[in-house]
């Protein structure tokens, strides 16, 4: 996939005001459909996130279909007002339970490529330390073999930054549920490509205009179909297989596979 990345060039960018995507414009000043990478920009919307990488830049097709329509939208709406509402106390629990552990912050947000290449803060209960990128940093400097499997998978099976509250958390993924108010605001969906930060960007190679034309999932074929245990070019064939064959009927058998998996804990971590 790198030898895809590599061949996308570009020599000048120009940021839209109204879409907040990036564009790249050719010499010529024909807008062609590319992700590049570029030594010289970093887009200003993933600063606060040192491990994001560079920058993004796509010049998207504004004629391009979102994957599931008004229908695939409608019902997240109303799924996700609808499990606010019922999840709400356990929300507050573990609001107060995050509060009283280390007193910080009780959500994370964590700046993520979303749809059409926009960036957004994806949300999650805080899993971790409060001084997590921190940690981070060190343990990949003073352990190489971490070093490796982060650099392969943005994932650690023995991450130094998680919280035993946390990894409790994380072992049934309700950490992950308040991405029910990104579900919301239409950053998120029930089903979609897990989402990912700009430094995954290269490695999707040219199956990333997939994974834009989608909203990122809560749940996915990545989440049923092993999660961390399959490696990562398996990852982006099953988000590029979703985006290729989407049908609701699949988006609610995802849904039904999803619950037998958080039940198992398969592939968490």
């Amino acid at each position: 996939m790198a030898n895809g990345t590599s061949a996308l060039t570009m020599r000048r960018r120009e940021r839209p005001g109204s879409d907040q995507t990036w564009q790249t414009i050719s010499s010529s000043g024909t807008s062609t459909r590319n992700v590049a990478l570029d030594s010289r920009f970093k887009d200003d919307r993933f600063k606060d996130d040192p491990h994001a990488g560079r920058g993004i830049g796509w010049s998207g097709d504004s004629t391009a279909s979102v994957v599931g329509g008004i229908a695939k939208r409608w019902f997240d709406v109303t799924g996700a007002a609808a499990a606010i509402l019922l999840l709400l106390p356990m929300f507050c629990l573990l609001a107060l339970a995050i509060k009283l552990w280390d007193r910080g912050p009780v959500f994370y947000r964590h700046r993520r490529v979303g749809l059409n290449g926009t960036a957004f803060d994806c949300l999650k209960f805080r899993s971790m330390v409060m001084n997590a990128d921190e940690v981070l940093t060190r343990h990949l400097a003073t352990n190489r073999d971490a070093a490796r499997e982060w650099e392969e998978t943005r994932k650690l099976k023995r991450d130094p930054r998680i919280t035993p509250l946390g990894l409790s958390m994380r072992k049934t993924s309700i950490d992950e549920l308040p991405q029910l108010f990104n579900i919301l605001k239409g950053e998120m969906s029930f089903v979609g490509p897990r989402p990912i930060v700009t430094a995954e960007v290269p490695k999707y190679g040219t199956c990333i205009d997939h994974y834009l034309r989608a909203r990122p999932g809560l749940t996915g074929p990545w989440q049923v179909s092993g999660r961390n245990d399959i490696d990562y070019e398996t990852r982006v064939t099953l988000d590029r297989q979703y985006v290729e064959a989407w049908s609701f009927r699949r988006d609610l058998a995802i849904i039904v596979k999803t619950a037998r998996v958080v039940v198992s804990a398969r592939g968490c971590y």
